[in-house]
């Protein structure tokens, strides 16, 4: 079996810690999983990775990435391929229309990546009607003959148009919940009390870094935040796609007088290293801007703090608002500067989180049972 991303490190953990593990469980099977070169950590011994892609994802080993992974197919002859991207969608419709009655794949929608093209002012006007169209038609083409299309968030199956018509049984919602890592146990107790505003209290920003995540509202509210709980300190960890908004955040860092640390930026950041900084820190931001590819979806991150019992601060998202409150796992608040951060103290200190521990629902194991079952109706 083959997973396979281009931009998505071999460690990635949707494609190999949650699904090649929960996949390597069988040991008769022989699970490969392709991605950007990444350190991967000691798995099983039937999780084997491969690498597509070593340079920057704009330059020519891009396309050099589609040469190996055709290879990689001719050398493997998997019987089942979970495509994480679509880049990878023509090739993989290649390989098995070369033999339909023995090639099968499930294709991974991990993003609405045509909404995402049209609205987030990457690409010029033309270049992105015209890379939206083509990803829409080559999704369409892919979801006709997959054996199964599997959804990373509960609201594209209303958003997604190439959905219309599946039978229900080949569309399958699994979405980014925490899978512990190897011999971590999931944390049981009661939400543990934060700091006193005399104390140091640790905020947190992880995963991707850019301003439509809100990593500047973070920034922003730690500032004013210092002025109530002077040893307040964000880490930010991640990776941040856009040189410009790395620049200016560097740069907001140096004149920040030690309010914040950026551990990764440039380069990708092991999946380990950030759960280990949920797993120390107090507080847990996600301030995302209000915009149309990403505010129906859950973030990776709410349901890694979740897991951890991190207590989170979340605009006034009724998705996320919903799954929080159910919990006691956190706050809304308004990120847009200035912040009331008297007010927010107030309300920080005064509550109560986790009463109940984490909840179990923000781990993978759902997902994994519902993985397996869709498996079992291809078979």
């Amino acid at each position: 079996m083959l997973l396979a991303s281009v931009l998505k490190p071999v460690d990635d953990p949707r494609m190999s810690e949650k699904f090649g593990r929960t996949l390597a469980q069988r040991p008769d099977w022989q699970i490969h999983v392709a991605g950007r070169q990444a350190a991967a950590a000691a798995g099983p011994a039937n999780l084997h990775t491969h690498e597509l892609l070593a340079g920057s994802r704009l330059s020519l080993a891009r396309l050099r990435a589609q040469v190996r992974y055709w290879k990689l197919l001719q050398q493997l002859q998997p019987a089942l391929v979970i495509v994480h991207a679509p880049e990878l969608l023509p090739l993989t419709l290649l390989w098995q229309r070369l033999n339909p009655a023995r090639r099968r794949f499930l294709y991974d929608v991990r993003e609405n990546y045509a909404l995402n093209v049209s609205t987030q002012q990457v690409y010029g006007g033309l270049v992105r009607r015209g890379l939206a169209a083509g990803l829409r038609w080559v999704e369409s083409r892919a979801a006709r003959r997959a054996a199964g299309v599997i959804l990373a968030e509960k609201s594209y199956a209303a958003e997604l148009p190439f959905l219309v018509g599946l039978p229900a049984g080949r569309v399958v919602v699994l979405e980014n919940k925490y899978q512990p890592g190897p011999g971590e146990m999931p944390q049981q107790a009661a939400g543990r009390p934060l700091p006193r505003p005399a104390e140091p209290l640790r905020l947190l920003y992880s995963g991707t870094i850019s301003e439509l995540n809100g990593v500047f509202e973070a920034l922003a509210l730690t500032w004013q935040l210092r002025h109530h709980w002077p040893q307040a300190h964000l880490t930010i960890i991640g990776s941040c796609q856009r040189p410009d908004q790395l620049l200016r955040l560097r740069q907001a860092i140096a004149a920040s007088a030690g309010a914040a640390t950026l551990i990764g930026g440039a380069e990708l950041v092991p999946h380990a290293r950030i759960v280990a900084e949920i797993q120390r820190s107090h507080l847990g931001l996600l301030p995302y801007r209000p915009h149309a590819s990403t505010w129906r979806c859950v973030p990776t991150k709410l349901f890694e703090y979740l897991a951890n019992g991190l207590p989170v601060v979340i605009p006034a998202n009724a998705y996320w608002a919903d799954l929080v409150t159910a919990h006691q796992a956190g706050l809304v608040l308004n990120f847009t500067p200035p912040v009331d951060a008297q007010e927010f103290v107030r309300r920080l200190t005064s509550a109560s989180f986790y009463s109940q521990g984490p909840p179990a629902q923000a781990l993978w194991s759902s997902e994994a049972a519902k993985l397996w079952a869709l498996l079992e109706t291809i078979r």
